[in-house]
């Protein structure tokens, strides 16, 4: 997504203090982003002498979707955020659940995307090449197909892993920014958490192989954190439903029993449109 002019912030906001400064600010709408495709308005938010820039998307300006209940989609937002904080792979910006001058939304830092070499790629011919993974074919125009490959990034195989617990519906290329110190940051999560499987992603490049090490500890404590009474399902209660809280647990036990990234279904379409 792109801004408006950027009100430069009197003061660096570091990460740890996001989230507090995001809830507790006075927030300012400083225009509005009009690519999406609800309510979005770029703001900044001030408290204690401290500015960030950051997303407000009130709940009275999402439009209706046949398969998520109405006035939802700010409350997915910050329940991936939390999952996201849970996983300890900080991949979703500091998201807070609360009241602004469009009644209650979602408000989300503001990521400044920073140059980086494509974590998207159309290239000729059947095979990726090495440093990327094949996602699919794509029509480029006058009759011509090309593959479509990611990058075979980490921080991307992290996002797959999530996006897969969170079971989010639309992970498009747009949604990927690259943040500074080599971070990776996954945006607009509106729908997600979903009870049935309506996971629908560009990062399909790991489908079938064995997860990491790594992402099978994470999963471990997720498991345990999602637990009756555990700290995760206490944070996700006022956010999403029990069903769909179920639905989270069943998906990180359904990854640790297959040991493997999950590979499209073919019950619901398996790459978003359109997919940037």
């Amino acid at each position: 997504m792109s801004a408006p002019e950027r009100i430069p912030p009197r003061s660096v906001t570091p990460l740890p203090d996001a989230a507090e400064l995001l809830a507790r600010g006075e927030l300012t709408v400083r225009g509005r982003i009009r690519e999406a495709s609800n309510a979005a308005l770029y703001c900044t938010v001030g408290h204690d002498g401290r500015e960030a820039a950051c997303v407000y998307k009130p709940v009275a300006g999402e439009r209706p979707l046949w398969d998520f209940p109405d006035g939802t989609l700010a409350q997915r937002e910050v329940a991936a955020y939390e999952v996201s904080e849970a996983t300890g792979w900080g991949l979703v910006p500091p998201t807070v659940l609360r009241d602004g001058p469009y009644g209650e939304g979602m408000c989300q830092l503001w990521i400044d995307p920073v140059p980086e070499s494509d974590l998207l790629a159309l290239v000729d011919g059947e095979e990726p090449g090495p440093g990327w993974r094949a996602i699919g074919f794509a029509e480029v125009g006058e009759g011509r197909t090309a593959l479509l490959v990611h990058a075979d990034d980490e921080r991307l195989r992290r996002l797959a892993v999530l996006d897969a617990v969170i079971n989010n519906a639309d992970r498009k290329g747009g949604h990927l920014l690259p943040g500074d110190q080599g971070r990776l940051y996954g945006i607009d999560h509106g729908v997600t958490f979903h009870v049935e499987n309506k996971l629908r992603t560009l990062l399909w490049g790991w489908a079938g192989e064995r997860l990491t090490e790594e992402a099978v500890d994470v999963l471990e404590a997720l498991r345990k954190a999602l637990a009756a009474g555990g700290a995760l399902t206490a944070r996700l209660e006022p956010l999403i439903t029990g069903a769909e809280i179920e639905a989270t647990r069943a998906r990180v036990g359904a990854l640790l029993a297959a040991g493997t990234h999950p590979e499209p279904g073919g019950e619901w379409p398996a790459i978003p449109w359109p997919p940037v």
